[in-house]
């Protein structure tokens, strides 16, 4: 097997695509520094060699990267955040408080580990903080919209809502544009919201395939756009997002949105008068949201249930 140099090789992978270094580098680094990065007069961070090899659509795990301490500690601790988020989602009203109090003193801690100038940093700061609130509550949608389009511009500079197919996203920014499309659907603006995941999800299936995150990153946008279908009575089209959802969450193990993908088909069937196909999914949907310890979700399935099918909850 034929050993290149990570710089030479980003080179290579850059002009294969036919993108100029100021295209590739916009939002991550400057021209000059990725010029020397290619020509291995410059090692670069952890986090923008992730950035680079994620906008040219490669996977970034294959490649092995030497962590300094202060790397180590802020990956450990973005996971720590990552995790209580999910925790924090699935939680009933009464016990979020405690856990957003936790994720917000970590990110005071994340902020003093990387720096005022990691823009990487700032926009994962910017982003969870726009979801999670305040220790007041959470922010108003307004204030939320305008959080996460900061964030996103932190490293796309030039980002267009109208033009998602003509730039190049990492796995961060992707994550923050499905945010925004959410936010919209909250503002009551779901058509907005359903446009941006179409264009999104697109994306995702043009460029992001062949990556070991292509999964998750489509299920998590494909999640959203189901519901928001089904909330504007397309529900042929939400059905079919979400089984293709289900079928990828099977496939590669990733079960994180599959309850999601099944009660968004049983409320469709519902709708369509297919019930007993949607009983049949209600209790698969609530099952797993019970051994996922997801609360929230449960309360809110165990009232569908009951409201539109007579059902009581199978424990």
């Amino acid at each position: 097997m034929e050993e290149m140099l990570i710089g030479p090789y980003i080179r290579q992978k850059r002009l294969d695509k036919g993108w100029t270094q100021e295209y590739l580098c916009d939002g991550i680094c400057t021209a000059p520094t990725l010029s020397r990065i290619e020509t291995n007069d410059r090692t670069p961070s952890s986090s923008v060699l992730k950035a680079l090899l994620e906008r040219l659509g490669l996977p970034a795990g294959q490649f092995f990267a030497l962590l300094s301490e202060n790397d180590t500690a802020v990956n450990k601790l973005q996971k720590k955040i990552r995790d209580n988020k999910i925790r924090f989602r699935r939680a009933a009203e009464p016990d979020q408080s405690a856990i957003r109090e936790q994720i917000l003193y970590d990110l005071k801690t994340l902020e003093a580990l990387g720096g005022e100038d990691n823009r990487f940093v700032q926009q994962y700061i910017l982003s969870t903080k726009a979801s999670i609130g305040t220790t007041d509550g959470p922010y108003s949608l307004e204030e939320r919209l305008e959080m996460l389009m900061e964030a996103i511009q932190l490293t796309v500079s030039r980002f267009d809502l109208k033009n998602i197919p003509g730039f190049q996203y990492s796995i961060m920014e992707v994550t923050i544009i499905n945010q925004i499309a959410v936010t919209y659907a909250s503002m009551g603006d779901r058509k907005k919201a359903i446009s941006i995941s179409r264009r999104l999800l697109k994306y995702i299936e043009k460029y992001n395939k062949d990556l070991e995150k292509y999964p998750r990153q489509f299920c998590l946008v494909a999640h959203n756009c189901a519901i928001n279908l089904a909330l504007e009575k397309q529900y042929e089209e939400a059905i079919e997002l979400a089984q293709k959802g289900q079928r990828i969450s099977v496939q590669k193990g990733d079960y994180q949105f599959l309850p999601g993908f099944l009660s968004t088909q049983a409320e469709c069937c519902f709708f369509l008068g297919e019930l007993e196909k949607s009983k049949h999914l209600y209790y698969q949907a609530y099952s797993l949201y019970a051994v996922l310890e997801d609360d929230a979700n449960c309360a809110i399935l165990a009232s569908e249930m009951k409201a539109r099918l007579g059902l009581e909850v199978p424990y």
